[in-house]
């Protein structure tokens, strides 16, 4: 799979704008800021494709990009405080519709920040898949950030902190040191194979 001829297909801000599925999709989630546009950067080994910002709550749409026979999809994050009430309830519509609609979704990538523990937000998202019986993957993003014993520290809390942990794969991420890449690209593979 050639991840340099990944490009930008569209966005959509609102859910009823989204065509049906055309091909299989792996969709990008998190609160904001925990890095889905950094990762998908660095699976496509490119420095702009997904806009990065220093502002949460930045990525309002449900960006679409092309890879060979398949949509990589980034999800807006969730979870952004200082957002109005009405942009928050767009973001539900959006995100939920997006879910709860007849893709033909391969997997979730969930995004935690594995410098702390999973927020409510995360928690329920993690619950939701699971009931929803959605294929997916725990991401922890920032690795690099953390002490090999911080790192040590962290594994063990999650173990308690997430639902069914143990059955669940998790990857440790970094965009800086490229960590957790080549496990991810695999995956993403596997799904585009299928």
């Amino acid at each position: 799979m050639n991840y340099n001829n990944a490009k930008f297909k569209t966005s959509y801000g609102k859910f009823e704008q989204i065509p049906p599925p055309e091909r299989t999709e792996i969709a990008f989630s998190g609160r904001s800021n925990v890095g889905k546009s950094s990762l998908i950067n660095k699976i496509f080994n490119r420095k702009n494709l997904a806009r990065v910002s220093a502002t949460p709550g930045k990525t309002a749409t449900i960006n679409f990009y092309e890879l060979e026979n398949i949509y990589i999809v980034d999800l807006p994050g969730y979870g952004y405080a200082k957002v109005s009430k009405s942009e928050k309830a767009a973001w539900n519509k959006l995100i939920g519709g997006y879910l709860g609609s007849e893709r033909e979704l391969g997997l979730v990538f969930q995004l935690i920040d594995f410098r702390h523990s999973p927020t409510a937000d995360d928690i329920s998202m993690v619950n939701y898949l699971i009931d929803d019986e959605f294929p997916f993957v725990i991401v922890l993003t920032k690795a690099d950030k953390l002490s090999k014993k911080q790192r040590e520290e962290r594994r063990a809390a999650l173990k308690t902190e997430l639902p069914c942990a143990e059955d669940i794969t998790i990857i440790e991420f970094s965009a800086e040191t490229g960590e957790g890449v080549e496990e991810i690209r695999s995956i993403i593979e596997e799904i585009a194979d299928d």
